[in-house]
């Protein structure tokens, strides 16, 4: 892969690139006089588990790792501990330093399924932040006025409306630069969100006479299996990296034809040129869509764990979904009584999250029992066993017995 290649598969599926001289000329020292660079992208641990979305910036970190970077991999133990403010229209609950470092751990473990170890450096920024005492950010806060942190969207809009704006949340973007300059990083990575925080890193480079001002890399915000909105947790439109493979096969297959070419595009490992033959095979209908589906969900199932585990996911699928068949294994649970109200039992079988919610999918016609579709929303389970099934992929089996 030459030069030329290299740098556009690095702007592949880009929102923004500030300073792309700085990438190329990177990319060159690499391969010409063999030196490295510093990569670096912040994560604040609120949430223990990443999804597809955060895979989005690590999938491009893991690419620029074969052409010279060495990752900052940076948990801000620090930060994450104020809340990053971009985008919200309030101020964040503080988490507990407790809980910040629980989560710091699981998303370490998680990032190596993406990124090569030996070429990441996993950074605390508890490290230099803790360090850096009251008179350095005294110095921190006089490098940028409160006039232009107002420019940022969300302040300016709160600001507006009179919303509570807290001092520290002035101080997250100067700390999220601050780490840019102790770190001495060469680019920096993140969400279109970040942009403020991501220029703050150059500023503060410039400010601190650090001798660079790192290059910018914003990745778009990748779109949840709705199509629409980005993915999260709370909006239960996630695909998680830890979620069993058969889950995440499933759930790649379950999204529209016209995402999925968003998806290759974030998330595939294939070259730009393997995508063309990929579009152009299915608009000469050399390629079924759903084939084209089924080869990513593969690709990214096997990327999170292995390639007997991708294509046993694939199996499962098929056997359930073409040949109407049960699962191999279907968690069971257990009820002592005469009978058990279908609502509930959904509930028991961790296949909804509460009985509101498991009559609603009743009355949707989302629920089987025993391969039979079920609209009585006040069904009586009596003794005996039953397989519940919950939309196209959720299955139980309940044991009632008094």
């Amino acid at each position: 892969m030459n030069i030329k290649d290299i740098l556009a598969e690095i702007k592949r599926g880009c929102a923004e690139i500030i300073d792309e001289e700085k990438i190329e000329s990177l990319i060159k020292n690499y391969y010409e006089k063999g030196e490295n660079f510093f990569v670096k992208a912040g994560f604040d641990p609120t949430a223990p588990d990443l999804h597809l979305g955060h895979s989005v910036v690590l999938n491009k970190m893991a690419f620029l790792q074969k052409h010279g970077a060495i990752v900052q991999f940076l948990i801000g133990d620090f930060t994450g501990q104020i809340g990053d403010p971009s985008g919200k229209n309030a101020t964040r609950k503080k988490l507990d330093k407790e809980q910040v470092l629980i989560n710091a751990k699981t998303y370490e473990k998680q990032v190596f399924k993406i990124l090569d170890k030996e070429k990441t450096q996993i950074k605390f920024n508890s490290v230099w932040l803790n360090e850096l005492g009251a008179s350095g950010l005294v110095e921190l806060t006089s490098t940028f006025s409160v006039a232009r942190m107002l420019e940022r969207d969300d302040f300016t809009k709160r600001f507006k409306e009179q919303s509570s704006i807290s001092i520290c949340e002035f101080l997250y973007p100067l700390l999220q630069g601050y780490d840019s300059v102790f770190l001495k990083s060469d680019i920096e990575m993140g969400g279109t969100d970040q942009k403020f925080n991501l220029l703050m890193g150059r500023h503060l480079q410039r400010i601190y006479n650090v001798g660079k001002e790192q290059a910018v890399m914003m990745m778009p915000l990748l779109e949840g299996l709705d199509g629409v909105n980005k993915m999260s947790k709370s909006l239960n439109n996630y695909i998680g990296v830890t979620e069993k493979p058969n889950d995440m096969y499933a759930k790649i297959l379950s999204i529209s034809d016209e995402l999925m070419f968003r998806y290759y595009e974030l998330l595939s490992q294939k070259t730009l040129q393997e995508l063309e033959v990929i579009k152009n095979d299915i608009k000469n209908a050399k390629l079924h869509p759903k084939k084209a589906k089924e080869n990513l969900a593969l690709e990214i199932v096997e990327r999170f764990y292995t390639k007997e585990d991708a294509i046993f996911a694939k199996e499962e699928f098929d056997r359930i979904h073409s040949a109407n068949a049960l699962p191999s294994e279907i968690k069971e649970f257990e009820f002592k009584g005469e009978s058990i109200w279908l609502a509930k039992a959904l509930v028991l079988c961790e296949l909804e999250s509460s009985t509101s919610a498991a009559r609603r999918s009743i009355s949707a016609n989302a629920v089987s029992v025993n391969s039979q579709k079920i609209n009585n929303e006040q069904m009586q389970l009596n003794t005996g066993e039953y397989i519940l099934q919950m939309g196209k992929r959720k299955f139980a089996k309940l044991k009632v017995k008094e």
